[in-house]
């Protein structure tokens, strides 16, 4: 899949989570409904609509439908939740919906329909996505699927999806709905608002696509990129890093220049090997950190280091970001529905009729003609690569070019959700918006990115849902900075005369047991974030199997209970080699640069031994102590939709106490560790 198809397919995932509800029936319906198998809370339910809304051709699709029903009467009111995408499935997902609303559902049904194209609602399909090894070019596969498609790819865009919510709503004998969604299920929720404002009692909009929208060139998301990067450094998060991050970023993509910058990284087994890094890949991980707000805390550092020509941490960033990516599934997403809503409904700066090569060179003069300033940091040939242009100018179109949306939208009581860091639907479109609904109440949440409710770090937009329903006052939701894990991580020294001596210790000897410290909170980090990882993807988690690779060289693994250092090193020129037991620690510290030694687990739990022929040694962290499930809560990323948290979380705290005695609390002490090793830098 498309790094683009990709990120949607991410955002899709965690564009979920709508309410409650339990028992009768609506008079006027006429959807068959029984029992989910499996379910006691859902009765499954099919309707049949025209391909073609307009009556013009002929066919029909069968849309798939749950609904939750309201527990006191017959509701003539139904919350319709719309997932995201385009291409997103939202049955899969209707199990989760049912805790997000809670009384909001009180007497108004849930109704989740896959929509037309996706799930079992007739999903589009086509061989070329199947074998895309076949094909010479992605142009040529796109062309393929189109054709296969046939005729009837005209007939999957947003206004044919509108039709159907409008069906469901007649034949469920619903006079209101209240429409949900999330990112591109807002532009479906608009645009429902736009035909049918008589029928709409309320929206819930999160993570705003406008009517109109996206943009073909994501203008938007590169006007907030420096935004997103200042606000990340608040609170001087980033006094020890970087005054200007937006100034790093830029000065790297142009010593990129249009190329690639190398580095070397390094594996759980040690083994090195060379990564390059585009600016592309740099915008993606940005993208990424909407969902993965660790690669956001690590871009900061390794930005910086990479424009000092240390490019060691952005490899590692590069490396855990495809990591993240193997971890993803393209099933969540229709592709073919994707390419056929978007291609045919987005505004592109070509002619329809002109051919794929003149398309190409159409949207390519459209982009050359922009100022830098619409893209910086990055520059015009980022804003290209990432749309989906490349693709679409060899789409074979079956419509017309789509009109502009300038009908009004109805004032009713709707409540939009915006992620302050939110960069795939930034905040301008939200504001877009609640201008065009006079008693819209927009609330920008911070320290979150894109689908707020299943990212926020905290209960402020779940508040703000209920309080709109219970028409009550919607407080904005304080400032604060993030939580300790998720705060920019410090800069990685260069080389070992960058670090400051540890306190009571001068030269050398003083650095070398600074770097110590910094190698050994690098390691905690590293291995809770292979925890994670592993307990969120397999849903299981063996310590055995777990190992991770230094920065600049070695690797560390758990065996038999033991964490084993093969020449780990997060500093160049300072390696430790060694073993930590359940009450017994053995480190060899040696490297180049490194004043070499010994240091053993000694009384109260310090390590102590020689450096350079010198007595040193290390106290415990103060703040050193068992995990509990507010740690883990606060250090755990939202790489994964909340509907998968607590079992992750769960799972994160029976792995935490079953490894050795001192492991689990330096994994739980990891906030503190950096902060109290920040200073250590100059």
């Amino acid at each position: 899949m498309r790094p683009r198809a990709r990120q949607l397919a991410i955002a899709c995932l965690a564009a979920a989570i709508v309410g409650a509800g339990a028992s009768a029936t609506a008079a006027d319906a006429q959807i068959p409904f029984a029992p989910c198998p499996g379910s006691n809370d859902f009765a499954c339910g099919q309707l049949t609509v025209p391909l073609d809304p307009s009556g013009t051709a002929p066919g029909t699709i069968t849309l798939a439908i749950r609904r939750h029903l309201a527990p006191v009467g017959n509701a003539k009111s139904a919350v319709v939740a719309l997932a995201g995408g385009p291409g997103q499935a939202a049955i899969p997902f209707a199990e989760y919906f049912t805790e997000g609303l809670g009384s909001i559902l009180s007497t108004r049904d849930l109704i989740v329909f896959d929509q037309r194209g996706t799930g079992h609602s007739h999903p589009l399909s086509c061989h070329a996505f199947e074998h895309p090894g076949g094909f010479h070019s992605f142009g040529a596969l796109i062309d393929s699927c189109a054709t296969q498609i046939g005729a009837e790819r005209a007939f999957y865009t947003t206004p044919d999806s509108v039709a159907d919510i409008e069906a469901i709503r007649r034949a469920g004998g619903y006079e209101k709905l209240v429409l949900y969604g999330t990112s591109y299920g807002t532009k479906l929720a608009l645009q429902y608002a736009q035909e049918h404002p008589e029928h709409v009692e309320a929206l819930i909009l999160d993570s705003v696509v406008t009517p109109n929208g996206p943009n073909p060139l994501d203008r938007s998301t590169f006007a907030a990129v420096p935004r997103v990067l200042r606000q990340l450094c608040a609170f001087h998060e980033c006094a020890h890093i970087t005054r200007n991050p937006v100034r790093d970023l830029a000065r790297l993509v142009r010593r990129m220049h249009g190329g690639s910058v190398s580095g070397r990284l390094i594996g759980p087994k040690g083994h090195a090997r060379t990564i390059h890094i585009t600016s592309n890949e740099l915008l993606e991980i940005l993208l990424a950190g909407d969902f993965d707000p660790i690669l956001r805390a690590e871009f900061i550092a390794a930005v910086r280091a990479g424009d000092s020509g240390d490019d060691a941490p952005l490899a590692r960033l590069i490396g855990r970001a495809e990591s993240g990516a193997e971890n993803e599934t393209s099933e969540d997403i229709d592709v073919p529905l994707y390419y056929a809503t978007t291609c045919e409904e987005e505004s592109f700066p070509w002619s329809r009729t002109a051919t794929a090569k003149e398309r190409l060179a159409q949207a390519r003069a459209q982009v050359a003609s922009l100022p830098a300033s619409a893209f910086a940091p990055f520059t015009a040939a980022n804003s290209f690569a990432l749309s989906d242009a490349g693709a679409c100018a060899f789409w074979p179109f079956a419509t017309p070019a789509p009109p502009v949306q300038n009908a009004p939208l109805p004032n009713v009581p709707t409540l939009i959700l915006s992620g302050a860091n939110d960069l795939r639907t930034p905040t301008s479109g939200a504001r877009a918006v609640a201008e065009q609904i006079p008693d819209a109440q927009l609330l920008v949440v911070p320290n979150t990115g894109h689908s707020v409710l299943s990212t926020e770090p905290t209960s402020c937009a779940r508040n703000a849902l209920r309080a709109l329903f219970a028409g009550k006052t919607i407080a904005r939701c304080p400032l604060t900075p993030p939580a300790p894990f998720l705060r920019p991580t410090p800069l990685p020294p260069e080389r070992l005369a960058l670090v400051a001596p540890a306190r009571g210790y001068h030269g050398r000897t003083g650095r070398t047991l600074s770097a110590v410290s910094l190698t050994l909170a690098d390691f905690a980090r590293q291995l809770l974030l292979k925890v994670l990882e592993s307990a969120g993807t397999s849903g299981s988690f063996k310590a055995s199997a777990v190992s991770v690779g230094g920065l600049r060289a070695g690797w560390v693994q758990i065996a038999g209970g033991d964490l084993h250092f093969h020449g780990y090193s997060y500093i160049p020129g300072v390696r430790i080699t060694g073993t930590i037991k359940a009450e017994s620690v053995t480190l060899r510290i040696a490297g180049r640069a490194a004043a070499g030694g010994t240091l053993r687990l000694g009384p109260h739990r310090k390590l102590v031994g020689a450096l350079g022929g010198r007595h040193v040694q290390i106290a415990a962290s103060p703040s050193i102590r068992g995990i509990t499930a507010t740690q883990a809560r606060t250090a755990t990323p939202d790489t994964l939709a909340a509907t998968q948290l607590p079992d992750r979380l769960a799972r994160l705290e029976r792995t935490l106490t079953g490894l050795p005695a001192g492991l689990g609390e330096a994994l739980a002490a990891l906030p503190e560790l950096w902060a109290d090793r920040l200073g250590a830098e100059s």
